[in-house]
């Protein structure tokens, strides 16, 4: 690693790694600076990292901790005194007469001194503890350098990368005499533990991913946006979730409060430049050079307040986008007016970038200026696919062009359904959505407008059927429509018909057009009907490549019900070269097409490739957490659940839940709500699952993509589970024998594994008939085990249940172990019986389960050796005698020989020799 010395302006190479640590955990931190300060491995440990990062706590916690050991006397550096020799000294040589004030040998003294003083004669070592070293001035870090060489102190110092220690200090971590570690911004998991902690409850993934991003991990910014936020009532706890009712303040207090001494610390010139560079970032530094000076710039960035992009064009930002809008918060329109018209003929839209132009919008309209409705509009889209919000419908809103007003209310629907307020956008579109249809943008407006309506409980068919009617009366030809293709293909979808959509995706692939039979809607069971007509006129692009996403993706949906999951795989894979003419615009075709790819994984049973898809770029992306989140977690939640770890899912599902009551534009709050009630009855938390029922009970629009069913089966399921009347399991058995779930494999086997998991072992034999049609490792899986079951052969099972585990279907593996547990406890076979149980409970174990029951456990006692008795036996199986045990535990060898007594009673057998087939496999 090649390290700058600042000061110097020349390069320097570090010594080893030993010198050189990146650390980020604060505990670890302190252990590791107190340890090597007790043990003096080296003369001084440097602190270093950017503003914010903790330093200063961090080195009063390592004060704290060595105050009772060490004599501690703390230095302060500061940028006024940074070219004063011996300035920081000025509280310990104030008896100095003036003329000996620069004096090497008179400070020393005086210091030593105070030293002698400050000890009070008792024999502990001094340690000087320097906070801001970057600002030390090079006769004080020469003096320092002098006490340690010549043993006098330690040195604990904290200081910035950039500008760097003054090369005296520098030059001690470049003699490998001194430790330097870099400290490093909290990374997710550290973020979560810090937010909990602070809030002192659950917080979802999608809250904690949006204070990571807007804080960067800087443990400083973090605590401001926390605080903020929860006294704006931005960040609020719903039913024990903490939730963020909006975009993060950066206008509160605290986070005020940082900007406004940050700017305090900077000369007039540095602060109009910062002011500048918050106000139009991103912003090339060669402008802000031409305007304030190369040296202001390398100030800015020395001092880490401004980051630059190692692109193309060098741009400079603040160095955190939240410090950036609170610092606008800071700027009076005059004064950014003031600057706005300074940059006038400096700033070139043309050069700018989307995000600088966007930048440029706002800046003009906060200062009153006049911008042009087609830069309104570019803005506004972008704000608005950026999600935000506020800035997309002020833009939109000051569009004043007739012609262009259509383009701004779809942008404003668009900001309005990011906020979960669907019954407005819906009323948007259908104000808009015919007179758009010639734009290239014309496919996005139709499916918001379409997600607005289904997302406010109106079904596909009558959505089309409404359509059809203005259509008609604008004077088009409905039927011959690109609209009413893809409404056709939302009714066909609605209706499971994937034999339909694959007929529409051939004809337009074919070229040819499509004409719905009359009626074909009515009955619920939608057919395509081909036309042999070819397409009168060519389809623009954005029509054609969003009516093959569309249609792809609903197939995907359809396939998974119909229990073809790699066959639905493929079919959201094909959407892919369609995806990239339509990226940002006003439609979330993204997630539209996530959420059936992952779908079809958990189908699949591909757990890995679900969880990989959803740790996707487009699933993270923090501007859209707070809008999708929700509905992601509700598919990692099913992932979950389809596994067997109910604990893991119930601690996804109930903050996803809470978090689509806010925002659910993928119509998963109803399916997202049956599955926290069933995990929550499953594992006993009646309070939690009463009130999901309740919330179930009051959900009034369906559930998406295809798991309405779905919702409808869990849901019964959990109903069981609460009362075990056998209601829920009636109504279970009747949701997987009605012709609606019959016409779906992929959902009626997953009915009937709910009624197997339930007890109801008379579906055994319709889940391995169904499974064998399924497609996906998850249905091979329970293929094997209901052909095991109903085998009652416990060879089968034990043989079955290993493959399972292998597979790494470790709940179906459980459920095999525990049957054959049973079969054998039942033959007399105790040792057998003992064995298997004890491989269901490594089972339990690897699936984190407390409260897991199944019909096959209640007859089987489970094995409970004690630590003792488990350090005996497995001491016995590598065949040492009683007297080595004892002797290797330090016990009596009577003791050793009634711990393998009762061991023997527990695990079923009679000999030493039988020990180790009764224990389970490692």
């Amino acid at each position: 690693m090649i390290c700058l010395d600042s000061s110097k302006g020349r390069t320097q190479k570090p010594e080893p790694a030993a010198n050189h640590r990146q650390l980020t955990g604060r505990r670890e931190v302190i252990d590791h600076v107190c340890g090597t300060i007790r043990s003096r491995a080296n003369q001084a440990v440097f602190l270093m990292a950017g503003p914010g990062l903790g330093k200063t706590s961090l080195t009063d916690a390592v004060s704290e901790n060595l105050s009772a050991e060490m004599t501690i006397l703390r230095i302060h550096g500061s940028s006024s005194l940074a070219k004063v020799p011996y300035g920081v000294l000025a509280p310990y040589t104030a008896d100095l007469p003036l003329d000996e004030a620069d004096s090497p040998v008179a400070v020393l003294r005086a210091v030593w001194a105070y030293f002698q003083e400050l000890k009070a004669g008792k024999d502990v070592p001094l340690l000087l503890v320097i906070d801001d070293a970057h600002h030390l001035d090079e006769a004080t870090a020469n003096m320092i350098v002098d006490m340690m060489s010549a043993g006098w102190a330690g040195v604990l110092a904290s200081g910035r990368p950039r500008p760097g220690l003054p090369q005296a200090l520098n030059q001690l971590w470049y003699d490998g005499q001194a430790e330097r570690i870099d400290l490093r911004p909290l990374n997710g998991e550290q973020v979560t533990e810090v937010v909990e902690h602070t809030l002192h409850g659950t917080v979802p993934a999608n809250t904690v991913q949006s204070l990571w991003s807007a804080s960067g991990g800087n443990p400083l910014l973090l605590n401001c946006l926390l605080r903020d936020a929860v006294e704006a009532g931005i960040l609020a706890k719903r039913n024990g979730i903490w939730l963020l009712l909006g975009p993060l303040p950066a206008d509160g207090p605290r986070l005020s409060d940082v900007v406004v001494k940050d700017l305090l610390r900077r000369t007039p010139e540095e602060q109009d430049a910062l002011r500048l560079i918050a106000l139009a970032e991103p912003v090339d530094r060669g402008l802000i050079e031409d305007v304030f000076g190369g040296a202001v710039v390398r100030s800015l960035l020395d001092h880490q307040l401004v980051s630059e992009s190692s692109g193309r064009r060098s741009q400079l930002r603040i160095w955190h986008a939240i410090l950036g809008e609170a610092m606008r918060h800071q700027v009076s329109v005059s004064r950014s007016l003031q600057l706005r018209q300074k940059m006038e003929g400096h700033l070139d839209p043309a050069t700018a970038g989307a995000e600088g132009r966007l930048r440029l919008v706002e800046w003009s309209l906060e200062c009153g200026m006049e911008v042009s409705d087609p830069d309104l509009l570019e803005a506004a889209l972008l704000a608005a696919t950026m999600f935000n919000n506020a800035g997309a419908r002020l833009m939109a809103g000051h569009v004043t062009d007739p012609e262009l007003q259509a383009r701004a209310q779809s942008i404003s629907a668009r900001a309005l359904f990011n906020e979960g307020k669907y019954r407005e956008a819906a009323g948007l579109l259908d104000s808009c959505w015919l007179e758009l249809a010639e734009v290239p943008e014309a496919p996005h407006v139709l499916m918001l407008r379409a997600s607005a309506h289904l997302a406010l409980g109106k079904s596909a068919e009558l959505l089309r059927a409404e359509s059809r009617d203005q259509l008609a009366d604008a004077g088009d030809d409905p039927q011959a429509s690109w609209q009413d293709r893809i409404h056709h293909l939302l009714e066909l979808a609605e209706a499971g018909d994937h034999e339909g959509i694959r007929t529409l995706i051939a004809s337009l692939e074919g070229g040819g057009g499509l004409e719905a039979a009359p009626g074909a809607a009515a009955s619920g069971a939608v057919k395509a009907k081909v036309a042999e007509r070819p397409l009168v006129e060519p389809l623009p692009a954005t029509v054609t490549e969003a009516t093959s996403t569309v249609a792809h993706a609903l197939l995907a949906q359809t396939l998974v019900s119909a229990g073809r999951a790699h066959q639905a795989h493929d079919a959201a894979l094909a959407a892919a070269p369609s995806m990239e003419a339509l990226q940002r615009g006003l439609y979330f075709f993204n997630e539209f097409l996530l959420t059936r790819l992952v779908s079809a994984s958990l189908a699949a049973g591909n757990w890995e490739a679900s969880e990989h898809e959803l740790a996707s770029p487009h699933a993270e992306e923090n501007e859209g957490a707070a809008t999708f989140g929700g509905g992601f977690h509700v598919l990692r939640g099913l992932g979950f659940l389809r596994q067997g770890q109910l604990e893991r899912a119930y601690q996804v599902l109930l903050p996803a839940v809470e978090a689509l009551r806010i925002n659910d534009p993928l119509q998963q709050f109803r399916f997202g709500t049956a599955l926290a009630f069933y995990a929550a009855a499953r594992l006993g938390d009646g309070a939690q699952a009463q009130r999901l029922e309740q919330d179930l009970i009051a959900a009034r629009h369906a559930s998406g993509p295809g798991s309405e069913l779905l919702a409808e089966a869990y849901a019964a399921a959990a109903a069981e589970y609460l009362d075990r009347k056998g209601s829920g399991l009636a109504k279970l058995r009747e949701l997987a024998a009605s012709p609606r779930v019959v016409a779906q494999p992929g959902t009626r086997m997953e009915c009937l594994i709910l009624c197997s998991d339930l007890g109801d072992r008379s579906v055994a034999d319709d889940i391995a008939s169904l499974a064998d049609s399924v497609e996906g490792r998850w249905a091979a899986g329970w293929h094997q085990l209901a052909h095991a079951w109903a085998s009652e052969d416990a060879d089968v099972l034990m043989e079955t249940a290993a493959g399972l585990e292998e597979a790494g279907l470790v709940n179906l593996a459980r459920e095999a172990y525990a049957r054959a547990g049973a079969i054998l406890d039942a033959a007399g076979e105790r040792r057998r019986a003992r064995q298997a149980v004890a491989h269901r409970e490594k089972c339990d174990q690897e699936l984190g389960e407390r409260f897991r029951e199944s019909p096959f456990v209640a007859s089987v006692p489970s094995v409970h050796l004690t630590r003792r008795e488990r350090d005996i036996v497995e001491l016995a199986v590598q065949g040492l005698s009683d007297r080595e045990i004892a002797q290797q535990l330090m016990v009596s060898v009577r003791t050793v020989e009634g711990h393998l007594y009762r061991s023997y009673v527990k695990l079923g057998v009679r000999r030493r020799d039988e020990l180790a087939l009764a224990l389970p496999k490692k």
